[in-house]
């Protein structure tokens, strides 16, 4: 299987000094994601976690919400000459009577580490229902700034594999008590987002009501949706979120926090969740 780091020579040069050394790198495969046989789309991403990672793909996709609709998620045969596995292949069945997705869809294409949503004929395309609504449940979530501002540090101390390559995003899942529940890595910042989601919908969690998902880029309009999706109802970043992530957070009653740094943070959209001063 691909490891999640890879040593590549390089030409180091530090103040007019020049060396040769090896250098750890973060690993990036292709892995293709199949459903029920048929193949659906391809992304970038650092090997690992990759049955998590189909599993939040599609739920994020609207065709998955629940542990029981799923049947099993196996790894097909690579490519390699000599027949060997490449792991770089994973075929999701779905439990019987769940609908297999239209193929008006599927997308077919290739996925970006840095952009998840390459191929999407429109916006409209993206706006999938989501299975719950982001709401408060009996024990309506409300944090301070002050807990939010301990968020990002938290995340960064739990990034292993940043601390060996600085190449990695991460994305961390926590309670609204600030409990740390999980922390995932990955070359690309969606797929770290389904990474935690699909280990979620495994292990039926979902939905994430009562949480917050921390991630350590910005905030795109995909990153909402995949948190709306799994009804995740805080969104922080520590960089900047997009206009089309605050308007789909303003539309689903989402909080959505970005420029989350020490002290001092942005809130774009549900502001009733945050205890202002």
């Amino acid at each position: 299987m691909g490891r999640v780091t890879a040593r590549r020579r390089v030409i180091r040069i530090r103040d007019g000094a020049v060396n040769t050394r090896p250098d750890t790198l973060v690993a990036e495969e292709p892995l293709e994601i199949r459903l029920n046989g048929k193949p659906l789309a391809i992304t970038m991403r650092t090997p690992g976690d990759d049955f998590a990672l189909a599993a939040g793909f599609l739920v994020s996709e609207g065709v998955l919400g629940r542990a029981e609709e799923l049947a099993n998620i196996v790894y097909c045969a690579g490519a390699k000459d000599d027949g060997s596995n490449t792991y770089n292949v994973v075929d999701v069945r779905l439990a019987p009577g769940v609908p297999v997705p239209e193929v008006s869809l599927e997308r077919n294409v290739y996925t970006t580490s840095s952009c998840g949503l390459c191929g999407k004929a429109s916006l409209d395309a993206v706006r999938t229902t989501a299975r719950w609504p982001v709401a408060d449940g009996p024990d309506p979530v409300r944090l301070s700034p002050a807990l939010l501002a301990t968020l990002p540090d938290r995340l960064r101390a739990s990034q292993t594999v940043f601390d060996r390559t600085g190449g990695l995003h991460g994305a961390a899942l926590f309670t609204a008590e600030g409990e740390l529940l999980d922390v995932r890595e990955d070359v690309g910042r969606h797929n770290a987002v389904d990474k935690l989601v699909g280990r979620a919908l495994r292990e039926g969690s979902l939905p994430l009501s009562g949480t917050v998902l921390l991630v350590s880029g910005r905030a795109s309009f995909e990153l909402a949706q995949k948190a709306v999706m799994a009804g995740i109802p805080v969104l922080a970043a520590v960089s900047a979120p997009s206009s089309l992530a605050v308007d789909l957070a303003v539309e689903t009653g989402m909080t959505l926090v970005g420029f989350l740094r020490g002290s001092s943070m942005n809130v774009y959209a549900g502001e009733e969740r945050v205890v202002l001063p």
